[in-house]
């Protein structure tokens, strides 16, 4: 892995010509606007999105909850920058219907700024 210097801010910038999102609290860039899966997701403190990939992102170890969808296996994320928990990743989906998410990334919004070319 990476180690982030005093000089180099974040591990990953995503490309200027993407409109992408960051963390709200540091700046880094945490996912491509192309990466987004759904924007009706809910975490645990409100609104989420869920991306296909992120970057800048640290996982921590997966655990069995129970969520609004049924039981799935998840670990925490944070940003690899600031270490604020910005959500989970799926890893796991325990009913058929949910396997589409294993892999997957919930950031929530209250953690997100939009970047470069919304506007």
């Amino acid at each position: 892995t990476l180690r982030v210097s005093k000089d180099a801010t974040f591990r990953s910038y995503l490309p200027r010509c993407h409109r992408t999102y960051s963390c709200v609290h540091c700046r880094a860039h945490l996912a491509k606007h192309d990466e987004l899966i759904s924007k009706s997701f809910q975490g645990s403190h409100g609104r989420a999105y869920l991306f296909n990939s992120v970057v800048n992102v640290g996982c921590g170890p997966a655990e069995q909850r129970l969520l609004l969808t049924g039981l799935h296996s998840v670990a925490d994320i944070f940003c690899e920058s600031c270490k604020t928990t910005l959500g989970w990743k799926y890893e796991q989906a325990f009913e058929t219907s949910q396997k589409y998410k294993e892999g997957k990334y919930i950031i929530e919004m209250s953690h997100m700024v939009k970047d470069n070319g919304w506007d």
